[in-house]
């Protein structure tokens, strides 16, 4: 169990800035309540930069309206690559103004807690600034209606790059990280082909050597809907939803697409991590006993019992 965490001190409360990098398509229908509880933040030292990928809604009025009525500056509309949403996500955090200190990710339709930011800078902020970190958490789902129904999946086992190199542990609309990391993102730019925005954070800061903490306190209001591009993977409906796709041939064709854009930034992973990662390549393309070898010599895994025996059965029919 992760020890609570200090509150931030009154005297440090606004000292640092925060960016949240919001991505919108289409998302009038829950946007204003996401808008709100931004806005509701007990950490006050914060702004929002939304990256619109095409909407054809009433979003960009919506947006147009919370910004004449924060004023300052507080948030700022651009134009989204429309090449899907880890697209967005990270054409907008490869433009993050140079001045902040850190930066939030943030869904068009969920809605955070008062102290989401809060919580995240109560870890970020006791890390030397030169060290790439990452916070992340739990959820708490919601429905259309905003009423609760459960909760993402508890993780109990260390957050790594072993872990990374199969799993995405959290949402990026939980995630907060710090300048160091940022510039990482920047490094490998925009145009890199990934997964996902979250996973790929997950394997960026756990490889290049950096701190990736999980909050087992939710922190947001996580909505599910039928418009969700990613929902929830708590329950038996998403193990059996995932097997199919381990049997598809989908979670193999990601593991791929994961190793390209980390051999893009090879020289970046620590020595201990360019390792483990060779040895998850040479395993997924050996043959019998030789491939279970090479996995339990890269010290991958995953981080439910359930999870470790998807793992295993992947193996045997080279899906993984």
């Amino acid at each position: 169990m992760v020890a609570p965490l200090p509150r931030i001190q009154k005297n440090d409360s606004g000292s640092a800035r925060v960016t949240v990098l919001m991505c919108t398509y289409n998302g009038e229908r829950f946007l204003s309540q996401q808008l709100d509880s931004i806005a509701r933040q007990s950490y006050p030292n914060w702004n929002l930069v939304v990256s619109d990928d095409g909407s054809t809604d009433a979003t960009l009025e919506i947006l147009r309206n919370y910004s004449e009525s924060w004023g300052d500056g507080k948030l700022i509309v651009r134009q989204g690559p429309k090449r899907g949403f880890a697209a967005n996500f990270m054409s907008v955090t490869c433009d993050a103004a140079a001045e902040s200190d850190y930066f939030a990710w943030a869904d068009q339709d969920d809605i955070w807690q008062d102290n989401k930011l809060e919580a995240a800078l109560q870890w970020l902020q006791n890390l030397p600034s030169d060290i790439p970190a990452l916070y992340c958490a739990r959820t708490e789902l919601i429905s259309d209606n905003g009423t609760v129904t459960g909760y993402s999946p508890l993780f109990r086992r260390p957050a790594s790059f072993a872990n990374a190199l199969v799993q995405s542990i959290a949402g990026g609309n939980t995630m907060v990280f710090n300048r160091a990391a940022c510039e990482f993102f920047q490094q490998t730019g925009s145009q890199l082909d990934i997964v996902s925005h979250d996973w790929w954070a997950y394997l960026l800061v756990s490889g290049v050597g950096g701190q990736v903490f999980y909050d087992e306190s939710p922190t947001i209001h996580y909505r599910q809907h039928e418009a969700n591009l990613i929902g929830s993977n708590s329950g038996m409906r998403a193990r059996l939803m995932r097997l199919r796709m381990m049997f598809s041939g989908r979670f193999r064709g990601w593991s791929q697409q994961n190793i390209v854009a980390l051999d893009s930034i090879h020289s970046c992973l620590t020595e201990e991590n360019r390792l483990k990662l060779e040895l998850f390549k040479k395993a997924r393309s050996s043959h019998g006993l030789a491939r279970f070898i090479l996995l339990r010599r890269s010290g991958i895994y995953r981080q439910t019992r359930w999870g470790n025996l998807g793992l295993i059965l992947a193996a045997v029919f080279n899906r993984i």
